[in-house]
C-alpha cells in the first residue's frame, strides 16, 4: 500500500470530517450559483467534486476551449471556503470526438458497436481516446495547478461502470500483450488454459482473441484472464491520467471513485487501491431484507481495501435513486444513519450525488442535497442536521478503523472464477455468501472486518473465507500457517478447488485445504432451485451439498445431514490444529441458518460480543481509534428504540436511548 495522502488543507487547519457532493453548476444559470454556495455554507459543506461530466462544455470543439465558466465556479467556491475535488472530465467524450473517431466506441461480446447518447462510450484500450483524454487532463492540470481551492484530483468517474467489457480489436491487441507479459511463453499459457481440451492449443499469442460470443462454453481460464485484463486495462487508464497530474501538481492527492456495492465486480479494487493516494467509493442501497447490512458490509470492505486508513465516500444518495425498477425514498433517520455508518467504517469525507437535483436529463429523479422542492424540504433539513453531526465528530477525523476480532476474506479471483459457466451450478453468488456471514456475525453482536487476501491476518481470532474458490499455493500456505499459529479458519463449500490458473487441485476436494480440514470429497452435489436439505441442527441448507469423508480422527462433526441419501453425513466439521482450528461448512445456510453454527465457531475461537446482551443483533458496533482514544459507533439496525445501558464512553452523538435507525458515538479512553 502506497503512502496515504489526504485532502490538501491549509496549514494549521483542524482535521475534520469533510462534507459535500458532486456539484454540476453547468446545468444551471449563473444566478443559481450564489444561492448554491449560500446553502452549502448553511449545510456545513466544505468540499465538492466539480467538472465530472463537463468535457463537452470545456472543449466544445477539437480546436476550441472554454474555461471561463469553470474559473468563475472555482473562484466562487474558494471565496466561500469550499474546497474543490477537481475532476479530469474524461468520463464521457463529447459528440464531436465520437463523430470524428467512431473507432473509440466499445464493442460488445457479440460484435455490436455501442452508440453515444448515454455516458462512458469509450474503449479503455483505445489509443485514440487515450490521446484526447490525456490532452484534456494536461490542459486542466496546467490551468488549475496553483489554484488554492484545489484539494484533490478526481480521475475520470466510476471507471468501468458502463464500459468495463470491451471486445474490440483494440482490446484484442491489448489482451494479447497482457497475456504475453503474464505468461512469458505460449507454452505456459497453453498449460494454464488447458488448451489440449477441444483442440484449442495456440501456436502464437497473435492467434488469441477475447472471449467473444461462441455457440458453446468458452475456455474458463480465458474468461477469467479476460476479467483480470479488463480490470487492469481500466486501472492502466487511471494510472496514465494520474501520472500527468503528479508531474504537474505533485502536492495534490489523486483518487478515483470505486463502486464497492452490490454485484459490481468488474474491477479488482483491492489491487487498484495500491495506485491511489486515498481510496474513494460510491455506494447506493438496493432494496431487500439485507439492504442496510449490505451497506455496512460494503463500507467494511472499503476499509479493508484501504488497509483501515481513512477513505472518501464520494457518492451516495440522500433519498431515492432513479435507476432501480421501483425507487422508494429513504425513511426518517436513514440519511443520517447511512452516512454515519460509512464514517464508522473509516470514511473521513461524506458526499452525495449530487448537490442540486437536476431539472433535466437521465438523473432528474435521483435525489440530491437540494431537491426539486428546494431548501424548504425534509431532505435539506436532514442535510443540515447531518452537517452539524459531522462537526460533532471532528475528533474522529484521521483515526483508523480498529481491527475487529473476526475477518471475512474477500477475493476477486474467487468471485470471478466461482461464477463462471460450465460449473456444478450457475446459481452460486459469491458476494451473497460473504454477506450472509456478515449478517450472521452482526446478529451475534460480533464486530467483523472484510479484508482482501493481501492483508496480515495474524491479529484476527477468526477468519471466515467463504467460497474461496481460487487458491494459489502461496495463499494456501498463508492460511495453513495462520491456523498453525493459533488462528481459527472457517471456509465453505466450493473452496480450495482450483489454483490461480483455474486448474483443479487434484486428489479430491476441497483441494488446497483437504489436509488442513481433514476431510475429502469425491464429487459435489449441488441442489436444484427451491430444493433444500435438512441438517440435524434443525436448519435447512440450499444451493449445495457434499458427501464428505472424514479422513482425520481429529475432526469433530458439528452438524450432520438429516435427510436424503446424505443422511448421517458430515455437513459442518472442525479440525483442531494445536491452539487453532479449521472448520468447513458444506452447504449454503444463509444468514438465518448460520445462526445455528456461528455461536459454536465463535466460542471455539474465543470470540465474545463487545455489546451488552440486550443490544446484540439489534445494534451493530464499529470502532475507530487513535493513540489516545477509541470512538465507538453504535448503529441501530431496527425500527425500535434501544436503551444504551452498558455501553461505556463520553457521548459525542446521541443520548441514553438509541432512536429507531439511530446512531450513537461514544469516546472511550484507551
Amino acid at each position: 500500500m502506497q503512502t496515504h495522502r489526504w485532502l490538501r488543507t491549509p496549514d494549521g487547519t483542524t482535521p475534520r470530517i469533510s462534507y459535500g457532493a458532486d456539484y454540476n453548476p453547468e446545468q444551471w444559470p449563473r444566478e443559481v450559483w450564489d444561492e448554491d454556495v449560500r446553502l452549502m455554507r448553511e449545510a456545513g459543506v466544505d468540499v465538492v467534486s466539480v467538472g465530472i461530466f463537463s468535457w463537452a462544455k470545456l472543449q466544445p470543439a477539437e480546436d476550441r476551449w472554454d474555461f471561463e465558466w469553470l474559473d468563475d465556479v472555482i473562484d466562487l467556491l474558494h471565496a466561500n471556503g469550499i474546497g474543490v475535488d477537481l475532476a479530469t472530465a474524461t468520463a464521457s467524450p463529447p459528440p464531436w470526438l465520437t463523430r470524428k473517431h467512431p473507432e473509440v466506441l466499445p464493442v460488445t461480446h457479440d460484435g455490436r458497436i455501442l452508440s453515444p447518447g448515454a455516458r462512458q462510450h469509450w474503449r479503455p484500450t483505445s489509443p485514440i481516446f487515450r490521446d484526447y483524454a490525456l490532452t484534456l487532463v494536461e490542459t486542466i492540470a496546467e490551468r488549475y495547478r496553483d489554484h488554492p481551492a484545489l484539494v484533490a484530483w478526481h480521475v475520470n468517474n466510476e471507471l468501468g461502470c458502463h464500459n468495463a467489457w470491451d471486445y474490440s480489436d483494440d482490446a484484442a491487441r491489448a489482451f494479447r500483450g497482457w497475456l504475453e507479459r503474464r505468461y512469458g511463453s505460449i507454452e505456459r499459457l497453453n498449460h494454464a488454459w488447458g488448451t489440449a481440451f477441444w483442440s484449442q492449443q495456440y501456436g502464437a499469442f497473435d492467434e488469441i482473441l477475447p472471449p467473444r460470443e461462441v455457440d458453446s462454453h468458452p475456455n474458463p481460464t480465458q474468461q477469467l484472464d479476460f476479467k483480470r485484463f479488463s480490470s487492469d486495462a481500466l486501472k492502466d487508464h487511471y494510472v496514465a491520467e494520474r501520472e500527468i497530474l503528479r508531474r504537474i501538481t505533485p502536492d495534490i492527492p489523486v483518487t478515483t471513485n470505486f463502486m464497492v456495492m452490490g454485484e459490481t465486480q468488474h474491477a479488482d479494487y483491492a489491487d487498484w487501491a495500491h495506485e491511489l493516494d486515498f481510496v474513494s467509493n460510491d455506494h447506493y442501497r438496493h432494496p431487500g431484507p439485507q439492504s442496510y447490512d449490505e451497506l455496512a458490509f460494503s463500507a467494511a470492505l472499503v476499509s479493508g481495501i484501504s488497509h483501515r486508513r481513512p477513505w472518501f465516500l464520494m457518492e451516495h444518495s440522500t433519498s431515492a435513486v432513479n435507476w432501480q425498477s421501483v425507487n422508494r425514498p429513504k425513511r426518517d433517520g436513514e440519511l443520517v444513519r447511512d452516512s454515519l455508518t460509512h464514517v464508522a467504517h473509516g470514511a473521513d469525507a461524506v458526499c452525495f450525488f449530487q448537490w442540486r437535483q437536476s431539472a433535466a436529463g437521465a438523473e432528474k429523479y435521483h435525489s440530491a442535497m437540494v431537491p426539486h422542492a428546494g431548501a424548504d424540504s425534509r431532505i435539506f433539513r436532514s442535510v443540515v442536521e447531518l452537517g452539524g453531526l459531522l462537526r460533532d465528530l471532528d475528533a474522529v477525523a484521521g483515526s483508523d478503523a480498529v481491527a475487529a476480532p473476526v475477518a471475512i476474506l474477500f477475493d476477486w479471483d474467487s468471485w470471478w472464477g466461482s461464477e463462471l459457466d460450465s460449473h456444478p451450478t450457475e446459481l452460486l453468488r459469491y458476494r451473497q455468501e460473504a454477506l450472509d456471514w456478515w449478517t450472521a456475525l452482526r446478529d451475534a453482536g460480533v464486530r467483523a472486518d472484510v479484508v482482501p487476501a493481501d492483508v496480515d491476518l495474524s491479529g484476527y481470532r477468526m477468519v471466515v473465507a467463504p467460497v474461496l474458490y481460487a487458491v494459489p499455493e502461496a495463499l494456501a500456505a498463508t492460511l495453513t500457517g495462520y491456523v498453525e499459529a493459533g488462528g481459527h479458519l472457517v471456509t465453505t463449500y466450493f473452496s480450495g478447488v482450483v489454483n490461480e490458473d483455474d486448474r483443479a487441485w487434484l486428489g479430491g476436494y476441497p483441494g488446497a485445504f483437504r489436509d488442513l480440514l481433514g476431510v475429502r470429497v469425491e464429487e459435489f452435489r449441488p441442489l436444484y432451485p427451491g430444493e433444500t436439505i435438512a441438517l440435524d441442527s434443525g436448519v435447512e441448507g440450499s444451493l449445495w451439498s457434499e458427501p464428505v469423508d472424514v479422513v482425520d480422527p481429529a475432526v469433530e462433526v458439528l452438524a450432520r445431514y438429516a435427510d436424503d441419501e446424505l443422511a448421517g453425513g458430515a455437513a459442518v466439521t472442525r479440525r483442531r490444529v494445536g491452539e487453532g482450528s479449521a472448520a468447513y461448512v458444506t452447504t449454503r445456510l444463509a444468514a438465518d441458518g448460520l445462526a445455528s453454527i456461528v455461536p459454536e465457531l465463535l466460542s471455539g475461537a474465543g470470540v465474545v460480543s463487545e455489546l451488552p446482551e440486550a443490544l446484540r443483533g439489534r445494534a451493530a458496533l464499529t470502532v475507530r481509534g487513535t493513540a489516545d482514544a477509541r470512538f465507538a459507533f453504535v448503529l441501530n439496525r431496527t425500527d425500535e428504540e434501544l436503551p444504551l445501558d452498558g455501553v461505556a464512553g463520553e457521548p459525542l452523538i446521541g443520548g441514553t436511548v438509541l432512536p429507531p435507525r439511530g446512531v450513537a458515538v461514544l469516546r472511550q479512553e484507551n
